[in-house]
């Protein structure tokens, strides 16, 4: 199933029925007087967050929301019926913002809502209030009156959605470092590997179980490139789904394998979060030194910790689950905890 993780739709919400222009007429009753009902109320469009949802996807076919109109008020002093809620599912970590129809148009920079707790609810669109029927309009000189009000219009606009992946531990790496791989073995997930070169396209969060019924979640961020902040590659698609993680694992290729250096790979990577958000380099994090089976792993290590000696290294090989004990009683004390 296609990922999607930003979306712009059109809400609208329902209209307010009209009033109604209604007049008694019973046996007996001479000059009955006016009794036409009020219209009901529009739908809202509301907003929840649920846990069940990890894609914006279906928002992806039907980006047009509409909530349906209230009904319009009746004789006898009836009034219409109020329109049902319109409630759309989205993703935990949804952060709404106001924007334009095209592309081009500009998008507030405030969110106007951050869906970041499960059930959380949020009204996009308030449905329009119901019509005055002419039962309002009478008074001692205007015995007859015909005036009734229409419905108010339900509120409509163009809003973006933003999902920004929540999860206890996001993997940051260069492509091919083994994060896909480090997430399969730790976890149920399956995201996609190979023996040949290629990126993650989307994040995937898996759970880990953790001695004493303990869990947490790790999500698997599509590898960075150098000049990520400035949206190279697909910089802020992958970026913004680390802001919500509450650690960071940064996941080396320690033997080198694909001509890079562990030291000038930790560098660029805290200076692309750096860039992207201060506050990203604040969070608690450690190393992953992946492939440590391969030539060349133990001297780059060694001098890894020469250069960084204060940093909590683990060395691991992903492929053959060696040294994830090592990974998992490190997540039960430090993340877990």
């Amino acid at each position: 199933m296609k990922f999607v993780d930003e979306i712009r739709v059109h809400a609208k919400a329902g209209d307010g029925g009209n009033g109604c222009c209604s007049f008694r007429r019973e046996k007996f009753v001479p000059r009955g007087g006016p009794d036409g009902g009020d219209g009901g109320k529009g739908g809202d469009i509301i907003l929840v967050a649920d846990h069940d949802v990890d894609s914006l996807v279906a928002l992806f076919f039907e980006p047009l929301i509409r909530s349906k109109r209230g009904g319009h008020g009746k004789g006898k002093d009836k009034h219409g019926r109020s329109a049902e809620h319109n409630y759309i599912k989205v993703p935990i970590g949804t952060v709404i913002y106001r924007a334009g129809q095209s592309q081009r148009d500009e998008i507030e920079i405030e969110p106007i809502a951050d869906l970041s707790q499960p059930g959380q609810e949020f009204i996009l669109s308030k449905g329009g209030d119901g019509g005055k029927g002419n039962t309002h309009f009478k008074s001692s000189t205007n015995r007859v009156p015909r005036q009734v009000t229409k419905g108010y219009p339900g509120e409509e606009g163009w809003f973006l959605f933003e999902l920004r992946t929540i999860a206890d531990i996001g993997l940051v790496g260069y492509p091919n470092a083994g994060k896909s791989t480090l997430l399969r073995e730790l976890s149920a997930a399956k995201p996609k590997t190979a023996a040949y070169p290629f990126t993650t396209l989307h994040p995937l969060v898996g759970v880990i179980e953790l001695p004493e019924y303990g869990r947490v979640t790790m999500a698997d961020i599509p590898g960075l490139i150098e000049g990520a902040h400035e949206n190279r590659g697909l910089g802020h698609e992958f970026l913004r789904h680390i802001v919500r993680c509450k650690s960071l694992f940064f996941v080396l290729d320690m033997a080198g394998s694909e001509g890079r250096n562990p030291i000038d790979d930790y560098q660029s990577l805290r200076k692309e979060l750096r860039l992207y958000d201060p506050t990203l380099t604040a969070k608690p994090s450690c190393i992953i030194a992946n492939k440590m089976d391969l030539p060349e792993s133990e001297e780059n290590l060694k001098a890894f910790k020469t250069r960084f000696p204060k940093l909590k290294v683990i060395p691991i090989c992903a492929e053959i689950k060696e040294g994830l004990d090592k990974v998992i009683q490190y997540i039960s004390k430090k993340v877990a905890s």
